[in-house]
């Protein structure tokens, strides 16, 4: 066998694979390649109720502790150029109990931070009914200080937003007009799910952009996206704050809504979905990519029969979708949060951490954590902040985030 061959089998037989690394040069080293081919047969494979979307796979001749040592996994060669040659990751804090690091990542161009959000609802944070989940942010220098340690959790100071009114247990956040858009979940019976608009330095004032549809309380808004073309803002609606006992039953089905903020048209663009989570565009606007959680009933329980999907829309010239495809289904948990960066490549968080598939819907590598990622951002080019509740991440790699924002 010749020796470069030799080489690669030998790979193989460690559970890397044999996709080649960039053009003149190694492998990262917190990167490792992924063989397909090595659990396209298992000796073993066990049923549902033992083996399930709750489970981390653990591919042969890996180990839990391996696969989080080089948390790059490259799935296929075109990951290579999205990690480039010397990705990092860096855990820059962690909380023991209170999932303080949820959704809601946002990167603030103007003050170079990231903005996130605790998880409302959860039973370890109290939040819900009892006191609205918070918003916080870290400073991207104090992040980029750290990013050569794997974990610098208490060296990045993070930071609570005391939002003035307080936004009422928000999920999602996009930039809006040099601002950060909010969707709240809302609370109880009185405070209905709304869009809310804070403004991303002190005295951190909101305003309300909507609070209804037609005098109708939403369920429980999830995410919101900017189209980069018509700037409308675009935002999902679904049961979790039920789910998760701090709002009432639903009144509406679920569904994605369209805002105009200069008009005030309020439209449905899309139904048909268990429960439609993340939400976003590729960076030309011509797809719309949706996450659906429908696995996940919150409180009452997973139906591992139900959706872990992602869902392609084409984007008409009008803002309206059609021409709804299955792009992807996850392997772990579910996908939630989600994005695209420059070239159109799609991420979203998952049960293992962050996903990533190429335009076509093929896997092309994962940021492993060994843990559920509700959702994550890039911060510009090359920087990139993962929230995966306990626990709040620092990348580094080559690729830059689909950034959007809209002027007055």
């Amino acid at each position: 066998m010749p020796t470069r061959n030799l080489a690669l089998a030998t790979l193989v037989a460690l559970g890397q694979s044999i996709v080649p690394p960039v053009e003149g040069s190694s492998l990262p080293a917190q990167a490792q390649v992924i063989d397909q081919r090595a659990f396209n047969v298992l000796n073993v494979t066990q049923p549902p109720i033992e083996f399930n979307a709750k489970s981390l796979f653990v591919p042969p001749g890996h180990t839990e502790e391996s696969l989080t040592q080089r948390p790059f996994h490259v799935y296929d060669d075109e990951f290579l150029k999205i990690i480039g040659e010397a990705p990092t990751l860096s855990r820059i804090a962690h909380s023991p109990k209170d999932p303080l690091f949820h959704e809601a990542v946002v990167w603030s161009k103007e003050t170079e931070e990231v903005f996130f959000v605790q998880n409302a609802g959860a039973k370890n944070a109290s939040t819900g009914l009892k006191k609205s989940a918070i918003i916080e942010k870290i400073s991207l220098a104090e992040a980029a200080a750290v990013a050569n340690k794997r974990d610098a959790a208490g060296l990045v100071t993070v930071t609570k937003v005391p939002s003035s009114a307080m936004v009422i247990n928000p999920n999602g956040g996009t930039n809006y007009r040099r601002q950060i858009v909010f969707t709240g979940e809302g609370q109880g019976d009185d405070k209905p799910p709304s869009l809310w608009l804070m403004n991303p330095q002190k005295p951190y004032n909101t305003t309300v952009l909507l609070n209804n549809y037609f005098g109708r309380q939403f369920n429980s808004l999830n995410d919101v996206v900017i189209h980069p073309k018509n700037k409308d803002i675009y935002f999902t609606d679904t049961i979790y704050g039920y789910v998760q006992d701090f709002r009432p039953a639903p009144g509406l089905q679920d569904q994605i809504y369209r805002f105009n903020e200069d008009t005030g048209a309020v439209t449905v663009v899309a139904d048909g979905f268990d429960h439609p989570n993340g939400l976003t565009f590729s960076p030309d606007g011509e797809y719309a990519y949706v996450t659906d959680t429908g696995i996940d009933s919150g409180f009452f329980g997973l139906n591992f029969t139900r959706p872990a999907s992602i869902y392609r829309f084409d984007v008409k010239e009008d803002g309206t979708f059609e021409n709804r495809k299955t792009f992807a289904f996850v392997n772990s948990g579910a996908p939630d949060g989600i994005h695209c960066d420059s070239w159109g490549n799609i991420y979203a968080g998952c049960g293992d951490g962050i996903q990533v598939w190429n335009p076509s819907g093929k896997l092309i590598g994962k940021i492993y954590v060994g843990s559920t990622s509700a959702n994550f951002n890039f911060a510009g080019k090359g920087r990139m902040v993962i929230c995966a509740e306990t626990d709040l991440y620092y990348a580094t790699l080559a690729a830059a985030g689909n950034y959007v924002d809209s002027e007055m």
